[in-house]
């Protein structure tokens, strides 16, 4: 709604166009009536009307007096003139003040709402026009800063370009390209992250490093071309800086790789250098700062090729053996990164010992290793994908040894049957129960040791033992001799009496059952 303040000094006339004018209906709203200049200019600083219908002949400040005050602080302010038939010359000099609309006392009802009308009209059109301005302007505003990155992020990356289009940027964009020394940041986010996360990186590093001449993102990269004036230390605490920024909110650890300096023309060359030193994150791993200095020589010829003992990997592995296992594949990892060779080298020796430990494991979890690998191959460092061969080779190591243990078990259970069978027999040796269920007497001793924590022989003594003294436990009466004989000990009956006593304190004849409690 547009607001009208109505001046006039006389009161039938305010209390008349007040009364008749339908102000809603023409997008108004009468905010006011005054009956003299003063009086109005008054309402115009409290009010702020967009819409003045004044007299011209007015005691105090006439109406004159009152557009060319009001004209002079708020020009947007539209007035309509009324005016006598005498004063219609002299109302003209309010022309210079952009006055439009005249009409001559007494005015009918139909030309005040047309004058209203047309105002409200210009206003409304103004209004659309300036909104259409500021539309176009924001929207210019908007684009061109996208506009420069897009084609800044071409000049960089795009070979194609050459001095020509160096020199139709400068001017497009005011960029001084032509003797600048520049260098490049090259920015990868560690861990799976979202495309926003990138953004994120970019303004952080756009407030940190002040005026770049490029900040873009570019594929699953951060780019910043910036002037070659901070010193290398500044650099230094500007990354450190945007690298703890950015962990603080996100979590996520930066690699960055930064460019030797060099001509601004010289820029795609640089971008791809930053390129090359990103790759040895593979060798430097994540979270890595890395220049120059720190891509180190091809290996000299002469040296010698990586080996490894796969027999030895695959033996303790089987064995389920993971110490052993673990300290082989560390040997393995350890001298690939001394060797440091060429990255996709060191890949395929990476891809034959990862095949060679899940070969291991059974086919379903083998084909789930499997979809794993093409991911960890192409993104990892050496280091994170040591880590994943590692937990797998653990898994298949220690699944190994339970599926070994279960089978010793069974094989002890067995030997313990085979016992309780034929405790009674004198002849009972560990060579009758390797007989009996086809194992090696060496192998099924070890491993009676291992999983009982006593020897086979031993066992059975104690066994012979219990049985004697379940014996004198149903029937107090009994020989010494019948209890050898019956106990497996055959008639060598002092040896029972000594083994009786040893391993219960009492001779047998000694030996009584416990009291009932």
């Amino acid at each position: 709604m547009y607001k009208v303040l109505l001046v006039d000094d006389e009161w039938l006339i305010l209390d008349g166009i007040s009364s008749v004018v339908d102000w809603s209906r023409l997008g108004t709203e009468l905010v006011g009536t005054a009956q003299n200049g003063l009086e109005a200019l008054a309402i115009v600083e409290g009010h702020c009307p967009d819409i003045v219908i004044t007299d011209i002949r007015m005691p105090g400040m006439d109406g004159l007096q009152l557009v060319e005050a009001v004209a002079a602080q708020y020009p947007w302010v539209s007035f309509i003139m009324l005016t006598g038939f005498s004063e219609f010359e002299y109302a003209k000099t309010a022309m210079q003040h952009g006055v439009k609309h005249y009409l001559l006392k007494p005015c009918s009802e139909e030309s005040l709402v047309q004058a209203i009308e047309e105002i409200v009209s210009e206003k409304r059109e103004q209004a659309d026009q300036e909104r259409f301005v500021q539309s176009i302007k924001y929207n210019l505003e908007r684009v061109l800063p996208h506009a420069k990155e897009y084609f800044l992020k071409e000049l960089v990356t795009n070979k194609t370009y050459g001095a020509k289009e160096w020199q139709y940027f400068d001017e497009l964009f005011g960029v001084q390209f032509q003797s600048q020394r520049v260098r490049l940041l090259l920015v990868e986010i560690e861990g799976e992250h979202e495309y926003l996360h990138l953004f994120a990186v970019k303004n952080i590093a756009e407030d940190i490093v002040h005026n770049p001449i490029l900040s873009s993102t570019v594929g699953r990269h951060v780019l910043l071309l910036m002037e070659d004036k901070p010193s290398t230390e500044q650099l230094f605490g500007m990354i450190e800086t945007i690298r703890t920024t950015f962990a603080k909110y996100y979590r996520f650890d930066l690699t960055v790789a930064l460019s030797e300096s060099g001509e601004l023309t010289h820029a795609r060359q640089l971008y791809t250098q930053t390129l090359v030193y990103l790759n040895h994150r593979f060798y430097l791993g994540e979270g890595s700062l890395i220049m120059e200095r720190d891509i180190a020589p091809q290996v000299e010829p002469g040296l010698p090729e990586f080996e490894y003992d796969q027999e030895r990997l695959m033996a303790a592995l089987k064995a389920g053996y993971w110490q052993d296992a673990e300290a082989e594949l560390g040997r393995m990892f350890r001298l690939l990164s001394e060797l440091r060779d060429d990255i996709s080298k060191t890949k395929s020796y990476l891809i034959q010992i990862f095949v060679e430990v899940i070969r291991l494991s059974g086919p379903v979890e083998m084909q789930g290793y499997m979809n794993r690998l093409p991911q960890m191959i192409e993104t990892s460092t050496l280091q994170s994908f040591q880590q994943f061969v590692l937990a797998i080779a653990k898994e298949i190591a220690l699944s190994r040894y339970e599926q070994n243990r279960s089978r010793q078990s069974q094989m002890v259970l067995q030997m313990k049957q085979w016992v309780e069978r034929h405790y009674r027999e004198e002849s009972l040796t560990l060579q009758a129960v390797a007989n009996d269920i086809y194992m090696n007497p060496d192998y099924i001793s070890k491993m009676f040791k291992k999983e009982t924590g006593e020897k086979f022989t031993n066992y059975v003594m104690r066994y012979r033992i219990q049985k004697a003294m379940e014996l004198l436990e149903q029937d107090g009466h009994c020989t010494v001799s019948a209890l050898a004989e019956k106990s497996g000990f055959g008639s060598n009956w002092p040896y029972f009496s000594k083994m009786f006593k040893k391993l219960t304190g009492y001779s047998p004849s000694e030996y009584k059952r416990p009291p009932m409690v």
